[in-house]
């Protein structure tokens, strides 16, 4: 493991074990059920099966605890991820504090799984006033920052402390601003979730989900949920993602130096409002007129793709409201930069608006 001040040097070589003549640098995935196992082994264990867990996910979940600052455990989609860190902790009668206006499936897991068993969920906007006056009883806080798609900074030292004085917990999705910009943890935060599907591993071609902790207790209980319900990832993913990550850090720095040059570009412009960029990340957005501009600002793209996602190497976009899950306006256009020349991707998005009217 190696131990070196800049991140962006670190995330390259996080988690790859010592070298070794004649061996690769990532060794390859490991492909089993089950392993050798001989004798009577002393229960709990985790070896000897792999709904438990492989050499591959321990690889790839020792790079990512290295950047976030805790031990992470891997999960098959960052649904999973935010679903075993809430389900694994909340029980009836606690109270959960989550955004209103961020990100549709934890509103999903409150209204479906927890109020259901007795949970109580106060739904806030992505404000700190609201999240404040909403700690009164609070067992646990989720946040996202920046939100998506609203792209809220909160400032998360102060809350984290805050929230502890509440006698509550605080869990954070990091998906937006990453690992290498943010580390929840060491601001204070209890957990901090990624969606490994977008900017940590950044191809378009992986849907993972990690959970990152320091406390022993609520690490067990994320593996037991794990081991008990089989969200379990397969370890051709998690090799990938592994593989995936060496570049997160050349491949932050381009987007968010054409982040920069596209806001600057898009704030010029009479035809386009209320510009966001929390500059951190590769998500920009803006809104447009209305429905039918977007939808043709969208359809003038040449590299820029329709897609749902964000922070992958191909910029892609979307008009958000189309889905009906969150409070913007019609014309709402979230945009993730990829990795292309920035003045291409700045010229097919400004060329794009001149043809949308």
């Amino acid at each position: 493991m190696c131990r070196v001040d800049d991140p962006e040097t670190r995330v390259v070589h996080a988690g790859l074990p010592a070298p070794v003549d004649g061996a690769p640098f990532l060794p390859g995935p490991v492909l089993a059920a089950p392993f050798h196992l001989r004798g009577d082994p002393e229960l709990p264990t985790r070896e000897g099966y792999a709904r438990f867990t492989t050499p591959t996910w321990e690889a790839f979940e020792a790079a990512v605890g290295e950047l976030e600052g805790g031990s992470t455990v891997l999960f098959p989609s960052g649904m999973a991820a935010l679903s075993a860190a809430l389900l694994s902790a909340l029980r009836p009668g606690d109270v959960l504090v989550a955004p209103s206006d961020a990100y549709p499936g934890v509103r999903a897991v409150c209204h479906d799984h927890l109020e259901p068993i007795g949970v109580e969920c106060r739904l806030v906007p992505t404000d700190e006033a609201a999240i404040r006056a909403a700690l009164p009883g609070a067992t646990a806080v989720w946040v996202e920052s920046p939100s998506n798609p609203g792209l809220d900074v909160l400032d998360l030292a102060p809350l984290a402390a805050d929230v502890h004085a509440a006698g509550a917990v605080l869990l954070v999705d990091n998906t937006l601003a990453g690992p290498l910009r943010v580390r929840p943890l060491e601001l204070g935060a209890d957990v901090s979730m990624l969606s490994a599907s977008k900017q940590l591993t950044g191809h378009s071609d992986l849907v993972l989900g990690t959970v990152t902790v320091r406390d022993p207790v609520r690490l067990a209980a994320l593996r037991a949920w794990r081991t008990t319900v089989g969200a379990i990832p397969g370890a051709v993913e998690a090799w990938l993602a592994h593989r995936s990550l060496a570049t997160l850090g050349v491949r932050t720095a381009r987007q968010e130096d054409t982040a920069r040059a596209l806001v600057a570009a898009l704030r010029g412009r009479e035809d386009v409002t209320d510009v966001r960029w929390p500059q951190v990340g590769p998500v920009v957005c803006f809104t447009l007129r209305d429905a039918a501009t977007a939808r043709a600002f969208l359809g003038h793209c040449r590299l820029v793709a329709e897609a749902t996602s964000f922070g992958g190497v191909h910029s892609s976009a979307e008009r958000r409201a189309r889905w009906g899950t969150d409070a913007v306006a019609e014309g709402w256009i979230r945009l993730s930069v990829g990795v292309e020349a920035t003045a291409d991707v700045v010229a097919d998005v400004l060329a794009a608006l001149d043809l949308a009217g």
